[in-house]
This record gives structure tokens, C-alpha cells and sequence, in this order.
């Protein structure tokens, strides 16, 4: 029997890797002659970089960049091979800015340009970037500015760093960009339409939530659309407002792909070729709920699996009431893992997650074997 497992981490106790090969250990305990062939699963989101690196035999690389408050920080990422994996919040994120510093008029996507640069001085030539999460509105202007473009007022001057900066761009001199990225392909993990401009654009949808006040909005929404005329873009593309206009700079100035985030990950660990001869697909998540249907990494998984007629389990840290909607969406079956009652804590140390997903993975494959009998 062949099994094909990827399971999303469990987030605050086990990597994906580590669910998926405690998957495998409790299935071995009952067919111990199964192949059962573990691939990293995410959804281009946290925990993407990790996944992939760890699942790919890849590495980490850690980088000093601008953050979005104009701070130093640390940002990793992972080099495969010649691959560089991004999370753009590493550079970016909202959880490196706090207080006052929450002001998408002036915080920065300079930083993601910043690790880009150091990929690609370490060889890299194609990138995949996970875009959620950021502090930003400024269209990628910033990343753009760090990697040689220059953004200039009427007066022949480099704009300052900022959405709000953006009103005053009359010209962009592209000459100065860094060489290599003609060679450069980027693949950018984006599980959201909106374009970038409008009542459901970037400014007026996320920009709230990244300290815009009303005013801020239609101020934001006003230069973005004003930038998105001087470079001469489609601000209608979908995903172009992903990550306060990210989305729009990547693939207007670097050729990027905008594509669901599970469908990149499915397809650069190769999981088609696996799943296409497997027996069952196993996957899974921390929480399963109503919301998992909604793109997330568990639906990827279970919509190859149905395009080649699999049956798919799924396994979960907890279930909420509306879990069962899963059921609908190629998922047949899902089961918690909880075996008893404990405080989340424990519930959460990753020994006891690894040994209780190990032990549902077991009795759950113990049913199969009495039904295949």
C-alpha cells in the first residue's frame, strides 16, 4: 500500500514534516510494509519557509534588512538549491511594528528588496515569495527602491519611503535596477483578489487593520493609483492589492506569478506524482473548521487528491462544530487527535502531539485494515 502524506504544521507544536512523519510511524505500526511518502505542506503563508526548507533538505539564511518601521531586523529565509523561499512578513510584517510605528503612510516593503538582493548575491534565481501578513500599503515601491529602481518627483528627486509618497512619483527610471533580475523568475503565494485600487483594494480593505484611519484610506488609495498610472500597470489584476499593492509591484516590474499558495507548495515538492499512484492521501492541520475550506492548505491537498479519484483523511490538533463542511470539499473523513483531557500546554508540547497523531493515525488505519478484510 502506498500512502501519500502532507500535513500543514500544527501551529505552536509540530512542522509540517514532523506531523507528516508522525503520520507515517503510526501507520507502519499496522502495515509495516506500506510506503508512505511524506511531503512538506503550506499555504504560503507562516510557516511556508520552514516547511519547504526542512521537507526539500534545503537551508536557512539569516539577513539584516530594513524593517517596515525603517529598523534593522533579522529576516530568514530558505535557499534551495536555486531557489530562494520568502515570507515577505519576515522583512515586512505586521508584528514588527507596534504602537506608533503602525502607519502605512510611511512603513516600508524596502527590506523584502533587501533579502531579494542578498538571494540572488547567493545565487538564487528563482524566488517564491508568501506575501501575507504585512504592515505595509506602499505598492512594493520600497522593495523596488532597494533593488536600483528609483522612483522621482517632478524635481528629477528619489521619493521617500512610504505609501503616502507615492502621490509625488512623476517618473521611474528603471535603468539602475539590479542586472540579474532579467534572469530572475518569481512565483508569489497570494490567496486573495482584491485589485489594488477602489472599495476593494488594498487601502480601503487592509489598510485599517495596518493603522490606516479613514482619512489615511482615501489619501493611500488616491497615490496608489496615482503610482499604478505612472508605471503604466493594470491595477485590476487580481492579487494586485495583496500586501498593500505588493502583489501589483511583483509582477508589474519583475514578471512575477500570482497563484494560490497550497497550489505553489503542491507543486514544488512534486506531490502530483505521488498522489497520482497512492492507495490513500493523508493530510491535516492544527484546527480544522468551517474556515479550512476557505484555501487553505488541507482543501489543496484534497482537491488533487480528488482529481485522480483518492480517498482523503485528514487529522487535526482539534475540530470545531462546523468542521463537517470539510466533508464536502474531498475531504471524507477528519478525526482530532486528542486523547484525553489536558490543559493546551501539554496538549501543544510537541512529544505528546507527535505520540497522540501517531496513535489516532494507527487506530484509524487499524479500520481500514478490518475493512479491507
Amino acid at each position: 500500500m502506498k500512502i501519500a502524506i502532507a500535513i500543514d504544521s500544527f501551529k505552536g507544536s509540530l512542522g509540517s514534516m514532523e506531523a507528516g512523519n508522525a503520520a507515517a510511524e503510526g501507520i507502519k505500526r499496522v502495515l509495516p510494509d506500506a510506503e508512505c511518502v511524506v511531503r512538506p505542506l503550506a499555504d504560503g503563508g507562516e510557516g511556508t519557509v520552514e516547511a519547504l526548507v526542512s521537507g526539500l533538505g534545503g537551508k536557512l539564511r539569516n539577513v539584516e534588512v530594513t524593517g517596515p518601521a525603517g529598523k534593522p531586523v533579522v529576516a530568514t529565509y530558505g535557499l534551495v538549491g536555486g531557489t530562494a523561499v520568502m515570507e515577505m512578513a519576515q522583512a515586512a510584517g505586521i508584528t514588527l511594528v507596534s504602537g506608533g510605528e503602525k502607519n502605512p503612510l510611511r512603513t516600508t516593503t524596502f527590506g523584502v528588496g533587501e533579502m531579494i538582493k542578498d538571494a540572488i548575491a547567493q545565487g538564487c534565481r528563482r524566488f517564491i515569495v508568501g506575501i501575507g501578513g504585512s504592515a505595509t500599503n506602499d505598492a512594493g515601491a520600497g522593495m523596488l527602491q532597494a533593488l536600483g529602481f528609483r522612483l522621482l518627483n517632478a524635481d528629477g528627486c528619489d521619493i521617500p519611503l512610504g505609501g503616502g509618497a507615492l502621490s509625488g512619483v512623476s517618473k521611474i527610471d528603471r535603468s539602475g535596477a539590479v542586472p540579474e533580475l532579467g534572469e530572475c523568475t518569481f512565483r508569489i503565494a497570494c490567496d486573495v483578489t482584491n485589485p489594488l485600487c477602489g472599495e476593494k483594494g488594498a487601502s480601503a480593505v487592509y489598510g485599517p487593520q495596518k493603522g490606516a484611519t479613514p482619512e489615511m484610506v482615501v489619501t493611500l488609495d488616491s497615490a496608489l493609483a496615482h503610482f499604478a498610472a505612472v508605471a503604466g500597470g493594470d491595477p485590476e489584476y487580481p492579487g494586485s492589492g495583496a500586501a498593500g499593492g505588493l502583489g501589483f509591484a511583483f509582477r508589474e516590474f519583475l514578471g512575477a506569478e500570482l497563484k494560490s499558495g497550497v497550489e505553489i507548495v503542491l507543486e514544488e515538492t512534486r506531490f502530483e506524482d505521488i498522489v497520482r499512484d497512492a492507495d490513500v492521501v493523508v493530510t491535516g492541520e492544527g484546527r480544522l473548521d468551517s474556515q479550512t475550506v476557505m484555501g487553505k492548505a488541507p482543501i489543496g491537498v484534497a482537491r488533487m487528491a480528488k482529481r485522480f479519484g483518492k480517498n482523503v483523511l485528514a487529522f487535526s490538533g482539534c475540530v470545531t462544530p462546523d468542521a463537517g463542511i470539510v466533508n464536502s470539499h474531498g475531504i471524507d473523513a477528519f478525526f482530532p487527535i486528542l486523547r484525553e483531557v489536558v490543559t493546551l500546554e501539554k496538549a501543544l508540547e510537541k512529544g505528546n502531539a507527535a505520540a497522540n497523531l501517531a496513535a489516532t493515525t494507527e487506530q484509524v488505519f487499524r479500520c481500514l485494515l478490518l475493512g479491507a478484510h
